[in-house]
């Protein structure tokens, strides 16, 4: 495929900006038209043949919204903002083939995440501990292993998944449900910028888009439709991410779910989805087993020729094991509670459990939480 040029990438950019003309009527007017250009030269009718409301002729007509697309394609050239023109050169293989793909997906990073394989990970956003803890596990297993991991950005599990694959040093694509400069949650102002530098941040939504409701679920399909399968990690009976397994479901990807607790309401997406047909997945192994053959076969030939790695943990003293005997790895403890039940001062128990931390038995979790890693 071509690079895009100014023109085209203008053209299509102003395409996509004009109220009244959805994705679907975008793509119709892709197939039919040799460039984007030629629709706003054509009359009314030819417009209308194409599946144009009548509304939104005048607006073609008067090219109401070049000047807005020339700002747009400047502001990108002086921001480093990437513009993947459906059709052209860097537009993901994979996310080309769904039913009603974007025609300008808007980047920062490095293309390479598009690359390579790649698994979505989704999940609620008011995770349990085990949620967490297992979303980034997985995702670091992967992304260690050459698989790009696809997430929203969100609190919970999104964000889990991405500091995972990020601690691995793997490949991680955010795509947003706001504008490519728009950071939502702002408190992932920093997991932006690290995804940025090392990974790849993707929407499809012009510059300064707000994250509005309406726009997560449609950014949902692009999730899955750049990845081979998603795994859902803890989703309510509502989930938004209930809405991205049946949209992998529909692309025909794989569709994984991790198992949960009967009585815990962030298992309700996932057992639902297994009683579905869904795969059940302990660990990365269950995701690669689906992933194409040739995927599968490289990375389980270059697993089974690692030596066996023997983790050896720092030893730890008799009151950094009191601690730890205090402390579960399916449950958080208060600073507090921790502190009342070692007899220690706040100084003392503050290093001992930074160090703890340091050697990698425990994890601080945000309000002054801790949750132990290895039983």
């Amino acid at each position: 495929m071509d690079d895009a040029g100014e023109a085209v990438i203008r053209d299509t950019i102003e395409l996509t900006l004009i109220p009244g003309i959805g994705t679907l009527t975008q793509n119709r007017i892709w197939k039919s038209l040799t460039e984007i250009g030629e629709l706003f030269r054509m009359g009314a009718k030819t417009a209308e043949a194409l599946g144009v409301p009548g509304e939104a002729f005048p607006l073609i007509h008067a090219r109401a919204y070049r000047e807005i697309a020339r700002e747009i394609y400047e502001w990108g050239n002086r921001e480093g903002c990437r513009f993947l023109l459906r059709g052209y050169s860097g537009y993901p293989a994979l996310l080309d083939e769904i039913y009603d793909p974007p025609l300008v997906l808007y980047g920062r990073g490095s293309m390479e995440p598009l690359e390579g394989p790649a698994v979505a990970i989704v999940g609620t956003r008011r995770p349990t501990v085990y949620g967490l803890q297992m979303a980034e596990g997985i995702a670091s297993d992967l992304g260690s292993r050459g698989i790009t991991i696809v997430s929203g950005l969100a609190r919970g599990i999104d964000a889990a998944a991405h500091r995972g694959c990020l601690a691995a040093n793997g490949k991680t694509i955010a795509v947003l449900g706001s504008g490519i400069d728009v950071v939502y949650p702002r408190e992932h102002r920093q997991l932006y910028e690290k995804i940025a530098a090392r990974g790849l941040v993707l929407s499809e939504f012009p510059p300064g888009t707000s994250p509005s409701p309406q726009n997560f679920p449609v950014r949902n399909r692009i999730i899955s439709g750049l990845a081979l399968g998603a795994l859902i990690v803890e989703a309510s009976e509502y989930s938004g991410s209930l809405i991205t397994a049946r949209l992998a479901m529909e692309q025909n990807r794989e569709v994984y779910a991790l198992p949960g607790n009967l009585t815990s309401p962030q298992s309700f997406g996932p057992n639902f989805l297994i009683k579905q047909g869904a795969k059940l997945v302990q660990s990365w192994r269950d995701i690669v087993e689906e992933l194409p053959a040739e995927v599968r076969h490289e990375i389980l030939v270059q697993e089974d020729a690692k030596p066996p790695i023997k983790r050896e943990l720092p030893l730890i003293s008799e009151e950094e094991n009191r601690i730890l005997q205090t402390l579960r790895t399916d449950e958080v403890v208060q600073f507090d509670k921790i502190l009342y039940g070692s007899g220690l001062s706040v100084p003392q128990l503050s290093a001992l459990l930074l160090n703890l931390e340091m050697s990698g038995w425990i994890r601080q979790l945000p309000g002054n939480l801790y949750v132990r890693l290895i039983k």
